[in-house]
């Protein structure tokens, strides 16, 4: 009796050191392993926890700052497989808010994006590079006041995580842009407006539960 006594303990004492690791391993870590095991599809942007914001410099004095509301895509970052990932990002040109009704009125009309003639303000990637453990140079076509140009945006990647109501995964890019390669230089010459822009972007999506 006295071998199986032994052997009896020594389980019971793995069993509780393996117990005291599981219950000490924090959540969110269990969480993002179990997510990024699980993703094996695309990502669909969730407009409400997404932002899109530009900034301008206004009278050579300030900086400028305004967003799109609502955007709308698809996409999937894989860090180990780069040639599988993809972004496509969507606004309406209509969507502008810079917390002045005459003013967004007047950024629609035909002096800078012509929402009606050029509806869509899109970003589809091309290709990636990878820079550092979580950030990339992600290249591809930028479409806006119906003028498609490469463009090339700094990523940061946030990973996949299980949050409510399915897997999320999240990222951050900027880039900046000249208006006046779109076809937009309104005040650009009387020096009202700058003509640069930077883009700042941040990006959730999910997968579902």
């Amino acid at each position: 009796m006295r071998p199986f006594i032994t052997i009896g303990s020594s389980a019971l004492a793995l069993a509780a050191v393996t117990a005291g690791i599981a219950l000490h391993t924090p959540r969110a870590t269990l969480a993002t392993t179990e997510a990024a095991t699980a993703a094996a599809g695309g990502f669909t942007v969730d407009p409400v926890h997404s932002s899109v914001v530009f900034k301008i410099m206004h009278g050579g004095v300030a900086s400028f700052y305004g967003r799109f509301n609502n955007p709308t895509g698809e996409f999937l970052i894989d860090p180990e497989n780069l040639s599988a990932s993809t972004i496509s990002v969507s606004v309406k040109a209509e969507n502008v808010d810079t917390a002045n009704g005459g003013r967004d009125k007047h950024l629609m009309s035909a002096d800078f994006f012509s929402a009606k003639e050029f509806p869509e303000i899109t970003f589809k990637s091309s290709s990636f590079s990878k820079t550092g453990d979580k950030t990339f140079k992600v290249t591809g076509d930028l479409t806006l006041h119906g003028v498609t140009k490469e463009i090339t945006a700094d990523i940061i990647y946030y990973g996949q995580a299980q949050g409510r109501g399915g897997i999320k995964s999240g990222f951050d890019a900027t880039f900046t842009i000249k208006r006046t390669d779109f076809g937009m230089d309104t005040y650009v010459k009387e020096g009202g407006l700058g003509d640069e822009v930077t883009l700042m972007i941040g990006i959730e999506g999910g997968q579902g539960g």
